[in-house]
Formats: structure tokens, sequence, C-alpha cells
């Protein structure tokens, strides 16, 4: 099935000039957010503490549940609505307490007040300040391992630094515009959102690879072409196969976007994020970015 006709030649590289200015823009924007929020908004996950999500059966107000929490000593717990009209997370930030017995005088304080409400507790997370602590490295090493692996991995399946540059800042782009969506939208960065983020760099990765392979076949077949002539009609060869694949796994994200419910939201709307920029990154960053170097290289051997 061919989506896109065999001849087109839509001029994508044509249009660096102007798609530098957007992927520096996105950048601003998210580097801006992060740091006017003083960081990212981390889960109990990484942060540590206590969560619990209750629901109840019939109707409460989100102010009778803090004022049961004041009651038991736990002025700073933080209770916010989720889903459901009648349900509600409890949140607590990591303390020198015991979380566990926290966690129990929390939920039989809730059982005892709502009585006749019928009050059900859906979950419970517990996690200790140092285990959050640990599990923020581990995925600072996560990441940059990952980046690492495909830097030498890109490099070396090409032979040439360019392409393994390229596809590494690329990855940056997707990585600091997802950063960005997840603080602008004021999300908590979980375990569940540090796996999209991984997702994402594995899914940009091939994307572009599988452009550099169609340049690394045209350059054999098309000599005389320039290389970004060469770059702008591996670009278009490519194009039915990157909308299928995108589009495709696009509508998944937004059927669970729109229908996952409330536990799954975060994690489809990083997601969604991560593939739009992911897509755009592969042809109007990591591309030029290779054009870029090798024309710095040939300056530099004319010189």
């Amino acid at each position: 099935m061919e989506i896109i006709p065999p001849n087109t030649r839509f001029d994508f590289i044509g249009k660096k000039k102007y798609t530098w200015w957007i992927s520096l823009l996105a950048i601003l924007v998210s580097l801006g957010s992060i740091f006017l929020q003083g960081g990212l908004r981390y889960g109990v996950d990484f942060a540590g503490g206590i969560l619990i999500q209750v629901r109840f059966s019939k109707g409460v107000e989100i102010s009778e549940v803090r004022h049961a929490l004041e009651a038991s000593g736990l002025k700073d717990a933080m209770v916010q609505n989720f889903g459901e009209e009648n349900e509600f997370l409890i949140r607590l930030e990591k303390t020198s307490l015991d979380l566990e017995e926290m966690s129990k005088k929390i939920q039989s304080s809730l059982q005892e007040r709502f009585k006749e409400k019928a009050l059900e507790i859906r979950r419970v997370e517990v996690v200790g300040p140092k285990v959050g602590k640990d599990l923020k490295r581990k995925a600072l090493w996560a990441i940059g391992l990952s980046f690492l692996a495909m830097l030498v991995y890109v490099a070396w399946r090409f032979k040439q630094v360019s392409y393994g540059l390229g596809g590494i800042v690329a990855l940056i782009h997707d990585i600091i515009v997802t950063f960005g969506a997840i603080s602008i939208a004021r999300l908590e960065f979980s375990l569940s959102l540090m796996a999209v983020i991984l997702t994402i760099i594995g899914f940009s990765i091939n994307d572009t690879i599988v452009i550099f392979d169609r340049v690394r076949e045209n350059i054999k077949k098309i000599r005389k072409e320039s290389l970004e002539n060469i770059f702008n009609i591996s670009i278009n060869e490519t194009l039915g196969r990157t909308i299928l694949t995108s589009g495709t796994v696009m509508m998944v994200v937004i059927i669970l976007f729109l229908f996952g419910g409330p536990v799954i939201h975060d994690f489809a709307f990083t997601l969604m994020i991560g593939l739009i920029s992911g897509t755009y990154s592969t042809i109007y960053v990591a591309s030029p970015v290779v054009l870029f170097w090798n024309q710095l290289v040939d300056k530099k051997g004319k010189r």
C-alpha cells in the first residue's frame, strides 16, 4: 500500500532555517518552565513518601477528607480529586517518621471517620526517602547509558561520527521537549513516565536509523546529487513508512488518553508529546545536524 506517490519531492531540508528556530523556541520554553517551576514535580517513586488512593460509595467533599486528616495530626497531607467524583489521592511527602506506621494511621483514621460512606482503599504506595533517591539516581544512569549506547551504535553502523551526533542531538531535543511538557502540565514524574522517556528514546532513534539507512543506499545510487538533495529524496522515500508507523501508534495512544482513565492519563499524554517530537526531530533535527557537520568538515578540509 502506497500512501505517498513514488515521485513525491517535498523540500523538507529546505525548511531547516525555519525549523531551527521552532526547535530552539521549544527547548527554551521547556527549560524555562522547568527552571521557573523549580524542577520537575517528582512523584512518590522518586521523592519518597506515601500515596493512598481512596474511593467512597457516597458523596464526599474534598474539604471533609482534609479535615479528617488534619484531625489526625496530618496537616501536611495533600488531597486531590482523582478520576470519579468520590475518588481521591492522598499524598504525604517524605518525612522522618515511620512511613509504614503513618500509612496505617491514615487508613485507620479515614475508615473510622467515614464508616457510613463505605470507604475503599484502592491503592497504597510507600517509598522511603533513601529508596526514592536511589531510584532517581538509577533513572538518570539509565537515560545516560542509553544515550551513550545509541551514539556508539549509530556511529559504528554508519561508519561516521556525524550520523551518531545527529541521532543524539535529536534525542536530547526530544527528551528536553518531553520534560518541558511534563513540567508545563504539572504532571508527577514517576516510574511510569520514566518508562515513557525510555520508550521515546527507542522510538525516535529507530525512526532516525530508517532514514539514515536510506541515505546510505542513495549515496551509492545517486552520487552526483548533493548530500542535501540525497537527504530530501531519502526522507520522501521513507515518508509513507513514517506516516504508517507514527500514525498507528499515535491512534492507539490517543485512544488510551481519551478512554484509558485517570491512572493511564499522564502516561498517554507524555507518550503523545514524545511521539510528535520524535517524528519531527528525525526529519528536522537529526538530518540537518548531519548536513551541518559534513559542511563543517568539508570547509576545514578545503582550508
